[in-house]
């Protein structure tokens, strides 16, 4: 049997008995899915997590006598599994899901704001896909992984001149999903300062998240991390987060600046944000005075292939994807290079080098 044919077996952790059943019902109508256990809070979790060894766990984050939060770092380090966390969409929610996710959750979904949204169709589509894509997401321990903390930033060479003299626009578009907070959290601080070009990055996630994505970045880096906000300038030494719910591309003036565009225009391929869109959307631009870097990284599905195929065949961009050993989903790497548009595969630990050495400084 294979791993695609295998039951997903799942444990599921809130502190609502509704919830809990509400969930279990909507994995269990999946016949490649089952419920095997529940538990009301991260103590009951851990126990029954090494009693019956589930595949999958889906684990709400604020729960008494222990939270999920310190469940899942026990987890990690005890019973290694997927978790998918369940969060609200509040401020601090987002906040203990970014959290989740830099602490080795593999994805989240949100929880519905009222009860009548629990039981809608697309709640249900997501949390089965996401279940199950957790079963086929890699587990990358804290010890294995590229430590998380920031790091030293890359020495640039000539750094009075890097944002004085405008000799080309340098553009660099990341296209990343699941596990991708976590894979950022290990470049972005690798960005060195002053570095004279501008990142615009599609994180699929909802909106209320990617903002918290952006300031928690910002925390550790060495430029400047936004979610980005429609008309404004695009600067060297900016990183830019699309919104939840928004797609992002760029857009010029009669001088040839470059600046945010930001809509809400159909969802590609169920993403908005879409990297396809922002590929597309930097294909289009007129000037031929830039320096386009498209990255592909970890994430489920094929979003980005269609974009950087266009991406190369306007702007002879240089594509960068991801290697499949540091890749929590090796799904939009892989599809990129089916479709033979990536220059260099490389570690999660290389890319930013790999980026530096493109821009030349």
């Amino acid at each position: 049997m294979t791993l695609k044919d295998k039951t997903v077996n799942v444990v599921v952790v809130d502190d609502s008995p509704f919830m809990r059943k509400i969930i279990s019902d909507i994995l269990n109508s999946d016949d490649g899915i089952k419920v095997i256990g529940d538990a009301k809070n991260g103590k009951k979790a851990i126990e029954i997590i090494k009693e019956l060894k589930p595949d999958v766990v889906t684990m709400d984050i604020e729960m008494p006598i222990m939270n999920g939060l310190d469940a899942l770092k026990e987890i990690m380090i005890s019973h290694p599994v997927p978790v998918v966390m369940l969060s609200s969409l509040t401020y601090h929610g987002a906040q203990l899901t970014m959290e989740a996710l830099e602490l080795g959750a593999i994805d989240f979904i949100q929880k519905p704001t009222n009860i009548f949204a629990v039981n809608s169709q697309i709640l249900k589509k997501e949390i089965i896909q996401k279940v199950k894509g957790a079963h086929k997401a890699k587990l990358i321990s804290c010890s294995k992984a590229f430590n998380s903390s920031p790091k030293p930033s890359i020495v640039l060479a000539n750094k009075g001149r890097l944002i004085r003299q405008k000799e080309r626009d340098n553009i660099i578009a990341i296209g990343i999903s699941t596990g991708g907070p976590r894979a950022l959290q290990n470049i972005i601080p690798l960005v060195p300062k002053n570095f004279p070009g501008s990142f615009l990055v599609v994180q699929h996630m909802p909106p209320g998240f990617t903002k918290s994505l952006a300031e928690r970045l910002n925390g550790i880096s060495n430029v400047i991390v936004k979610e980005a906000e429609d008309s404004e300038k695009i600067l060297p030494a900016h990183i830019y987060i699309a919104p939840g719910n928004y797609h992002l591309g760029i857009k010029e003036d009669s001088s040839k600046d470059l600046f945010i565009e930001l809509t809400q225009d159909p969802p590609v391929s169920g993403h908005r944000p879409s990297a396809d869109v922002l590929f597309q959307s930097i294909a289009k631009t007129k000037q031929n005075n830039i320096n386009i870097t498209a990255v592909i990284m970890t994430g489920m599905g094929s979003d980005g292939t269609k974009g950087l195929s266009v991406l190369k065949e306007k702007k002879e961009a240089y594509i960068v994807a991801q290697d499949e050993e540091s890749s929590v989903v090796y799904g939009m790497p892989k599809s990129a290079l089916k479709a033979g548009v990536v220059d260099v595969v490389t570690p999660l630990e290389k890319i930013m080098d790999v980026i530096v050495k493109r821009v030349g400084v």
